[in-house]
């Protein structure tokens, strides 16, 4: 195995699960490490994305593996648990169908540095203006949210497919915009991307399946587990961090970061 690429895709595998649940876009900082690295030609890099995107997912089900298999197995008995479900399907719906209208367009127009860093800084600014004033909502758990509440987070949720958005910070605060605190909108962007990111993984896979090549399945297993494991790390220490902290950090990050980006690139 060539270790220079094995380092490297465990560096993308860092970024992806460093990045993926926190509200400073994963897709966007994927972009730029991988052109940054010469990582990989364009299509075995998308696929290695899939795999290392899948690693973050099983992250989120092994850290709420209890409360999911909870929620599945008194999915008859209890109505707590099919609101769960439905709202998950209510708010995963909007960007599975803006996506799969849009896909095409989306990944020739707006996979570029020069997109990423403008959603950086404008997303950056929108979480400072949401932080200074709007108010912590007051629905404290995934379980009382509404499908009002769901069906916001998934309009939220469409923006994230414009690279540099940030998936998590789409649907982080579109449930504080909604009526959530920071610990119930971070957890249920937790379970929402199961659905979402499994979906449009799935999707990506089956387009790129030509390119899948046993040859490439140990630097791809390298970048999945590295992934799986820093994202496990991120969704425990986050879930920590909002219980005392906004996500103003964050957005300076985004504006100090984005601007890094268009004067590397200019």
């Amino acid at each position: 195995m060539d270790i220079l690429l094995a380092l490297k895709a465990i560096i993308m595998g860092l970024v992806e699960g460093a990045t993926e649940f926190l509200p400073i876009s994963s897709t966007g900082h994927l972009i730029i490490a991988g052109d940054l690295l010469d990582f990989l030609s364009k299509e075995k890099r998308d696929v290695f994305e899939i795999m290392i995107q899948l690693g973050a997912i099983l992250a989120v089900c092994w850290e709420y593996r209890q409360r999911l298999i909870s929620k599945i197995v008194h999915l008859r008995d209890q109505a707590g648990a099919r609101g769960f479900f439905i709202n998950l399907a209510i708010a995963f719906f909007p960007a599975a169908l803006v996506g799969l209208l849009f896909h095409k367009q989306i990944k020739v127009y707006l996979f570029s540095p020069f997109t990423v860093a403008c959603a950086l800084i404008i997303g950056g600014v929108a979480i400072l203006l949401i932080e200074k004033y709007m108010k912590q909502g007051e629905t404290e758990t995934v379980e009382a949210m509404t499908p009002m509440q769901a069906l916001k987070i998934g309009l939220a949720q469409t923006l994230s497919l414009v690279p540099g958005v940030s998936r998590a910070g789409a649907t982080i605060l579109g449930g504080i915009a909604s009526g959530l605190n920071r610990k119930a909108a971070t957890e249920f962007s937790f379970f929402l991307a199961i659905p979402i990111m499994v979906a449009a993984s799935g999707f990506e896979l089956i387009k790129s399946r030509e390119f899948l090549n046993a040859v490439d399945f140990p630097i791809f297993i390298i970048g999945f587990v590295t992934a799986f494991i820093s994202a496990l790390l991120v969704i425990r220490m986050l879930i920590r961090y909002v219980a005392n902290h906004d996500f103003t950090l964050f957005a300076w990050y985004r504006i100090v970061f984005g601007l890094a980006v268009l004067a590397y690139y200019w």
